[in-house]
């Protein structure tokens, strides 16, 4: 690689964010009071839209490079330096890099701008913007960082914005429980994470090369790729522990049931955190690291397998789910297994791309839905709903757009991004994953379309009141949302494929960082066409059963819940029981050991300690009745006899000095008869 072009504007793509959640977050209360939300809402969009515009000028500045020259690094100040541990906080640009923050910057600025109407009742609203900005930050850092430690920072900031504003209405207990099971489920992944980190530079230190430097990783990580440890070659390792820490943020099973639980924050929050930034993160750190993925095929299989299932068991979930968040919560997590899918299908540029086409559509799906509760004050049950396409007619086609898209129906954004995945994975002979992602695409479909019909055709399920409060959201709401729609009927131009007469200009970009797809290129072009053709199929037929169901009514849905006695419903409507395996297992357990632990400590531990204060409080009894009646006798003793001794010889000092003469003389002449008697 050559060496990146130094340049000093990328930190402000990064620090101005910081700067708004700073000055809101430490005079937001002040600002509001005396000036007015406007000003909140002016602090706070400002640093992201100016950093949108630094990223778009970021990547013309890449654009006008050679491809193998499209690098640029923008170095503070060395942060640490320790032994042959050098770690400098550094912001890394690349065609990769410069795609992300221009979604963060772009889709998080649209998102800001929607919040501005959504939130306007709120009195906490300084906090909720100061905290969306910190987000903000945290993920672009996050992307932007040039090494491990710093990726960490970030990865660690998105974790505690996403706590903080999952749980922002906190008087509300089961929005801070869902707080912290993000929080805690994220934990978990991390320790996998920082493992990874540990792992490789413990094994590049051991190869002569410490270092936690991306481009120095791949430098020299040929170095350790037949190093072993426990018998597991130290890159497998290594990659499935950073891979467990992709499995929280991502929220892959089986660390994916915080995420359905987060849609209790703000709606505008699950659109930013929780389907266009925050859970691409594991996502993003796989295509980052993927010269460390492309030496443990092992590891990128387990990937593969791994999103599959999650994209098959969230799609099935979301089937019967009649929360209208929640429905969308688990497409989510099904989305995010597909873009995994093709991380262990090697096929990264899919993945990234998907990850692009996601954000636009999914951002729209939950703003719409954020418009439909607030329309239906507060209201999210789907059964509740209906007719609503005439009273809210932007939101409807927004709606139907990004739903459109999701289903994967071509020309729009979702088909092009999931059909490549399909591809890809189909072509690198993962055809079990690719039956379990071709299943879920059909699903999809049907889940999002019944949630279409349900909300926006048939007759009003709504009370008459709540029917005669329905109104479109205003402007500053609606912009975004047609914004977002335009983006997911369009964005998927950035990837058509060859074989309908594209270029595949995404995939071309990506080059630099993943290198050339190569492989592939015999590979029958009737093939990808009728893999083509069985996607749309099968989507079109989600698309037409979810229609018969829910607006002909030509056939009755519980005539699929009542099928085997209703398990196979009640599996799907419990979430296969996960939850409550989590609650008997970890939950429950870490009860019984918490208890266990108490009645140790009272029943044993205090027993042993007020058995040692009773023990101490009787020795010093007897040690008092010792003392009182022996030693102080003794001393007693001592005295009196000292004292009766003293009296009689008292009687000897009359005062009389004739007396002492007397006495003096007698002595004398004792001592001359003793003395002549003895030496006589």
């Amino acid at each position: 690689m050559d060496h990146p072009i130094q340049t000093d504007y990328l930190r402000w793509i990064v620090l101005l964010p910081l700067l708004g959640a700073g000055i809101n977050g430490l005079l937001g209360a002040i600002l509001q009071r005396q000036f007015g939300k406007r000003a909140i809402s002016f602090v706070a969009c400002t640093p992201v839209v100016i950093s949108f515009l630094l990223s778009i000028w970021a990547f013309i500045n890449l654009l006008a490079l050679d491809p193998e020259k499209r690098f640029l690094i923008d170095s503070l100040y060395t942060w640490i330096s320790l032994g042959s541990l050098n770690v400098t906080v550094a912001f890394w640009l690349d065609p990769l890099s410069v795609v992300m923050i221009l979604v963060i910057t772009g889709v998080g600025g649209l998102i800001h701008i929607y919040s501005i109407g959504y939130m306007q009742e709120d009195e906490a609203y300084w906090r909720y913007f100061a905290f969306l900005n910190l987000f903000t930050f945290a993920m672009l850092l996050l992307v932007t960082a040039d090494n491990l430690l710093l990726m960490f920072i970030g990865w660690e900031g998105v974790g505690f914005c996403s706590y903080a504003l999952i749980g922002f209405w906190y008087r509300d207990h089961v929005n801070t429980r869902a707080g912290n099971k993000a929080f805690i489920v994220n934990r978990v992944g991390d320790v996998g994470f920082l493992l990874g980190i540990f792992l490789i530079y413990w094994s590049l230190d051991k190869a002569g090369h410490g270092t936690v430097t991306f481009r120095e990783i791949e430098t020299f990580v040929p170095l350790i790729k037949d190093l072993e440890i426990w018998g597991i070659g130290v890159v497998t390792l290594a990659t499935l522990f950073l891979f467990i820490g992709a499995m929280g943020k991502s929220a892959q099973i089986p660390l994916h049931v915080w995420l359905p639980d987060a849609m209790q924050g703000p709606t505008p929050v699950s659109a930013l955190i929780h389907a266009a930034t925050m859970v691409t993160a594991g996502v993003y750190m796989i295509a980052r690291l993927n010269f460390l993925y492309s030496l443990a095929p092992s590891t990128l299989t387990v990937i593969a397998t791994v999103g599959a299932l999650t994209a098959f068991l969230s799609a099935t979930i979301g089937l019967v789910q009649n929360d209208i968040k929640r429905v969308l919560a688990y497409s989510t997590v099904s989305q995010l297994g597909y873009m995994f899918l093709a991380m262990g299908a090697g096929a990264y540029s899919a993945g990234i791309f998907h990850l692009v086409t996601h954000a636009f559509f999914k951002a729209c799906l939950f703003l719409s839905a954020g418009s439909v509760i607030q329309a239906m004050h507060h209201e999210q049950d789907m059964q509740k709903m209906g007719g609503l396409r005439w009273r809210l007619p932007y939101t409807h086609l927004t709606y139907l757009v990004a739903g459109i898209a999701l289903a994967g129906i071509p020309p729009f954004a979702g088909f092009f991004s999931k059909d490549e995945i399909l591809w890809k994975s189909f072509s690198h002979g993962l055809i079990f994953q690719w039956a379990l992602g071709f299943a879920a695409a059909g699903l999809t479909a049907f889940y999002i379309f019944r949630q279409i019909f349900l909300v926006f055709y048939g007759s009003p399920r709504a009370d008459p009141h709540t029917q005669s409060l329905v109104h479109e959201s205003p402007q500053i709401m609606v912009l975004p949302l047609l914004i977002l729609a335009f983006l997911s009927l369009i964005g998927g131009s950035l990837g058509v494929p060859e074989v309908l007469g594209g270029s595949n200009r995404i995939e071309h970009w990506f080059e630099p960082v993943f290198g050339s797809p190569g492989g592939h290129e015999n590979a029958p072009v009737a093939m990808e066409i009728l893999l083509m053709a069985l996607s749309v199929g099968i989507g079109l037929f989600g698309i037409t059963l979810a229609y018969l169901i829910y607006l002909r009514k030509t056939l009755v849905a519980d005539t699929f819940s009542s099928l085997a006695a209703g398990v196979p419903y009640r599996l799907l409507f419990q979430k296969y029981y996960v939850d409550e395996l989590y609650q008997f297992t970890f939950v429950r357990g870490t009860l019984f050991f918490s208890r266990v632990g108490a009645w140790i400590d009272q029943y044993i531990i205090d027993f042993i300690v007020d058995g040692s204060a009773k023990t101490t409080t009787f020795i010093s009894w007897v040690n008092g009745l010792f003392d009182n009646y022996v030693v102080d006798w003794i001393v007693n003793k001592i005295a009196d006899s000292t004292f009766g001794a003293g009296d009689k010889f008292r009687k000897i000092q009359t005062g009389n000095i004739n007396s002492y003469l007397y006495v003096v003389l007698g002595a004398v002449v004792l001592a001359i008869i003793v003395k002549l008697r003895y030496s006589g």
